[in-house]
């Protein structure tokens, strides 16, 4: 479906885009079949792209159709951005947007045809990261299996059976990174707070949920059987989850941030 007369058009290489962009040049896709639009690339992109053979433009060419037109930017300038891409959209191009709070709606009227949305994270860049994804019916089989390869560069795809599911995924994986940054930060001041320096406790706190998430991504065994295997009768472990696991402590403070999280998906979708 892209070629290098109907290419991979991406608007948008900065930190998410520029994400996937790395993996398709490191997956060794065709550099011929890549046009970046990007009014302001940072130097690192632009060596890349140079380096590669990558096409670079500052604003959308007029001598191509796009097979897949992948929206990389803000929602806040997504319209005006997509407003000005209409030449690029011909009866085959796939719209495929990474933005939060557009729907396919927004992009059928904006751009018609056949349109994928996705919720990646920040993982993606280090190939590490999972998105959600679901397509109208306008895309085909083929396209959708083309964009399950280009989106897995950085990490799973999940497809989704309805796009109403996408403010839950916003909330648990799209917004998920921050939460986990937070109970760092959370875990660290506890420590200085039980008498440990500041820095050490940072160390401590960030090796330790860096390590238990490459536990995790290694191993076989769910998220509860892992914290079962830490966990000895009465031990230190038992102490601190009696706590975070009480009837009114951690798991109904999550309910309710991502409650809240959705709910603001919701509102940015209109």
């Amino acid at each position: 479906m892209i070629s290098a007369s109907n290419p991979l058009v991406l608007v948008g290489a900065g930190n998410m885009g520029g994400a996937m962009l790395n993996g398709w040049l490191d997956a060794k896709t065709d550099p011929a079949t890549i046009v970046v639009i990007d009014p302001k690339l940072s130097d690192t992109m632009a060596a890349r792209l140079k380096e590669a053979g990558v096409r670079h433009e500052t604003s959308a060419p007029t001598d191509i159709t796009a097979g897949i037109l992948m929206l990389a930017v803000k929602p806040q300038v997504m319209e005006a951005v997509a407003s000005g891409l209409r030449g690029l959209v011909g009866p085959e191009t796939v719209t495929l947007s990474v933005a939060a709070g557009k729907t396919i709606s927004f992009f059928e009227e904006l751009l018609g045809g056949a349109v994928v949305r996705s919720i990646p994270n920040t993982p993606a860049m280090v190939g590490r990261g999972i998105t959600g994804a679901v397509a109208n019916a306008a895309v085909s089989a083929e396209a959708k299996a083309q964009i399950d390869r280009l989106l897995s560069v950085c990490g799973p795809v999940e497809w989704l059976e309805e796009e109403a599911m996408i403010d839950a995924v916003t909330a648990v994986s799209g917004s998920g990174p921050a939460y986990v940054f937070y109970l760092v930060e959370c875990m660290a001041e506890a420590g200085r707070k039980l008498g440990l320096p500041a820095d050490l406790a940072m160390r401590l706190a960030r090796a330790t949920v860096t390590g238990a998430g490459e536990l995790m991504h290694r191993s076989p065994d769910g998220a509860a059987k892992l914290r079962e295997n830490v966990t000895s009768p009465n031990g230190t472990t038992a102490a601190a989850l009696d706590v975070l696991m009480a009837e009114e402590a951690l798991q109904p403070i999550f309910d309710e941030a991502l409650a809240a999280a959705a709910s603001r998906s919701r509102e940015l979708a209109g």
